[in-house]
């Protein structure tokens, strides 16, 4: 039985993306697995610049990565590019992450600190994926529409109604951004990894039966204390 692992908002936490890849490797054995990361590797946390480069430098055999892109990207791209103001990421976390670059001075050019190669490889990263079960995305989808025709706003940015238990399709939605410490929140139709782990240093993985329908088989937690 083939498996893929979800791995959803880590905002500069290293230290969890390399206990959960510890974990994952543990579960899957002698398996060839998918990984999917769901977006948002910067802001917040300590160490995004480094977040960026162990995803670049992917040294898992067994393990074929899908990187995908989240809002997060998508702004600090954007404020690199002078296509937005660099003070709306800033405040949304990217102090943080220009830290983890280096020394920063406030009206310095950002493609000065941020290097290029890196900026190429966010404008690279795709939105969502999809299999014939499931489809994997940062923030959400519009169930109206199909996959082909969903906006960017919407797959980084959409954040579903609280009681909405819609998937798209016969497809189970997987996806983190609505950041919330009880996660994962499973209902019929989608699964919210996000539980805030660059604050609370829990970490939720999903996995996922890639022969069977629905939500996860099981879930594994990456706590900090286990650091």
């Amino acid at each position: 039985m083939s498996l893929t692992y979800a791995i959803p908002d880590l905002h500069g936490r290293l230290d969890l993306l390399e206990r959960a890849l510890s974990r994952i490797l543990e579960h899957a054995g002698h398996q060839t697995a998918r990984v999917i990361t769901l977006g948002d590797y910067v802001d917040r946390g300590p160490n995004s610049r480094e977040v960026i480069e162990f995803l670049m430098r992917w040294s898992y055999p067994n393990l074929q990565l899908t990187a995908l892109k989240g809002n997060h990207e998508a702004m600090m791209w954007e404020a690199c590019n002078n296509l937005v103001e660099a003070t709306w990421w800033i405040e949304n976390g990217g102090t943080e992450t220009l830290a983890s670059y280096g020394e920063f001075i406030p009206g310095m050019p950002l493609r000065t600190v941020v290097p290029p190669h890196h900026l190429a490889w966010i404008a690279e990263l795709p939105t969502l994926f999809a299999d014939s079960k499931r489809v994997f995305v940062h923030a959400g989808l519009d169930p109206r529409l199909p996959l082909s025709q969903q906006s960017e706003r919407t797959l980084l940015w959409k954040r579903y109604p609280k009681r909405g238990a819609s998937g798209h399709g016969s497809r189970h939605v997987v996806h983190g951004h609505d950041a919330d410490e009880r996660a994962p929140l499973v209902s019929s139709g989608k699964t919210n990894l996000d539980a805030m782990a660059w604050k609370t240093g829990r970490l939720v993985v999903g996995v996922f039966a890639d022969e069977l329908p629905g939500g996860a088989v099981e879930f594994l937690e990456v706590l900090e204390s286990q650091l």
